[in-house]
């Protein structure tokens, strides 16, 4: 309706006689601009740089069916160098010339929450420099390919990760990948410049796996990548027939028909999976996670897992016993798990935590003894998340050297507290009971004793049956 109201004031103003044009442009300076006569073509990004070097753009609006859109500026004042400077030279959109004048217009009232179109705004503004002209504005707002540096690249990335990462935004046409000065880099080329601008604008910054492999995206001067062989170094989705080229490998020809049908439907080859974006990119991950370089005596990695969600079953690798798998209640849960320990030391050792492709971890058969590799805590009475809504929802930390006591019996005292987890091979360094004394603060010296502190006292039986509930803590004392 809204857009429908703008067309209908337009009718009697654009397209037009010299009259008519006359009229429109003696209407007194207004921080809306009003710009006819648009190329069919012309994308949203690509009007929006037309006022990017004057100043900042806050608003668009345009009228496919009418060639026209309107422009809203940050201030009357940059509408005014923006309306004098193309009074004098002719702006070109696709080298088509288009007319811009003031708008009757004060403001756009336009739905501010439109997320397209914040999208298209804040990616060609970051865009911008003091040295931007307009061309160079227009070619990088108007380019479907990204530039794609991984700095930090503790995982190995490949095609296939940066394919299904990036498409959760729009169809990726093509990738080439490469190395140049030590640094793993792509070529990503999307069937619509404002995929890209999404894609630059959502994960520029963001890491793939857990604190490291690092994205850095930039526009791409390119419009168009060649790709003339599909392998493991470069992809074209739409050709699927290209051969590998020598001593590349092969695609199997089932990946290849797969490309044809449905170039957003892969998600081949990822035994990690990524920390991108669980959020943004709504991808499915496992609810299973692979534990690496633990002490296997210790429930170690399991018992901390059990903070961050509901462990289910967790198996000890039978050739590989400093590491293991855990299943937990959800995928969600396995995410927020690796995030948090994935780096952490325990027990003298850094250990590693990624998404494993396994969806469960499987019981041993009937009659067949795994030496009690395999255990089974579906029904554990320490799991923290089985009520829907529980507070413990709202509590989740990152491991801090500072643990959050619950559950203390009234006759405990702070002494008594001091001397358990002094016990448990750890340095009190700090303890403040909360007023009701049913809960307490106790800080250890380093996040590695209070890793342990955790590991071995949640759950630990004070007397009466009465069970202490060990947490990370986000305060300090």
């Amino acid at each position: 309706q809204l857009i429908s109201a703008y067309a209908k004031i337009l009718d009697g103003a654009s397209n037009g006689s010299d009259s008519k044009k006359l009229r429109v442009e003696e209407a007194p300076p207004s921080r809306v601009i009003h710009i006819r006569k648009l190329p069919n073509e012309a994308s949203e990004a690509e009007v929006i740089a037309l006022g990017l070097p004057f100043g900042k753009v806050t608003n668009i609006l345009t009228l496919k069916g009418k060639n026209q859109a309107f422009l809203e500026m940050g201030t009357e004042e940059a509408a005014i160098t923006m309306v004098n400077y193309y009074t004098t030279v002719t702006p070109h959109i696709r080298n088509v010339p288009v007319f811009i004048q003031y708008s009757n217009h004060k403001e756009l009232k336009t739905d501010a929450s439109n997320q397209r179109t914040q999208a298209v705004l804040q990616a060609v503004s970051a865009v911008q420099s003091p040295s931007s002209d307009v061309q160079e504005i227009l070619a990088a707002a108007s380019s479907p390919v990204l530039r794609i540096i991984i700095d930090n690249m503790f995982y190995p990335v490949t095609l296939d990760v940066l394919q299904q990462i990036f498409s959760k935004f729009g169809t990726v046409m093509k990738i080439i990948t490469f190395t140049k000065n030590n640094q793993f880099q792509a070529l990503l080329q999307f069937s619509d410049p404002v995929n890209a601008q999404q894609a630059k604008l959502a994960l520029d910054g963001q890491n793939i796996y857990n604190s490291c492999c690092t994205l850095r995206i930039d526009f791409s001067k390119l419009v168009n990548l060649n790709v003339k062989y599909n392998n493991d170094k470069s992809r074209d989705y739409t050709r699927p027939e290209l051969p590998a080229g020598d001593g590349q490998p092969s695609l199997d020809p089932t990946v290849a028909a797969a490309f044809s049908k449905d170039s957003n439907s892969h998600s081949l080859f990822c035994s990690l999976s990524l920390n991108v974006l669980v959020s943004s990119a709504d991808f499915r991950f496992s609810n299973c996670l692979l534990c690496l370089h633990f002490t296997s005596s210790r429930p170690a990695c399991g018992s901390n897992a059990g903070v961050y969600g509901d462990v289910q079953r967790v198996k000890i690798l039978y050739n590989k016993k400093d590491s293991a798998l855990i299943q937990m209640s959800d995928s969600n849960q396995a995410q927020l798990a690796m995030s948090h320990l994935n780096g952490q030391k325990m027990y003298g050792k850094i250990i590693r935590v990624t998404l494993s492709k396994h969806q469960t971890v499987a019981l041993p058969r009937d009659g067949l003894d795994d030496q009690g590799l395999t255990k089974d805590y579906a029904n554990s009475p320490l799991h923290r998340f089985k009520k829907p809504g529980s507070k413990n929802f709202q509590n989740i930390f990152p491991p801090s050297a500072t643990l959050h006591l619950s559950n203390i019996p009234q006759d405990v005292t702070e002494d008594d507290l001091r001397l358990l987890f002094s016990n448990a091979g750890g340095t009190v360094k700090a303890f403040k009971f909360f007023q009701d004394r049913k809960m307490a603060l106790i800080q250890m010296s380093t996040v590695e004793e209070a890793i342990q502190a955790l590991i071995d006292l949640h759950n630990y039986n004070m007397g009466g049956n009465q069970h202490l509930r060990v947490s990370f803590s986000k305060s300090t004392i």
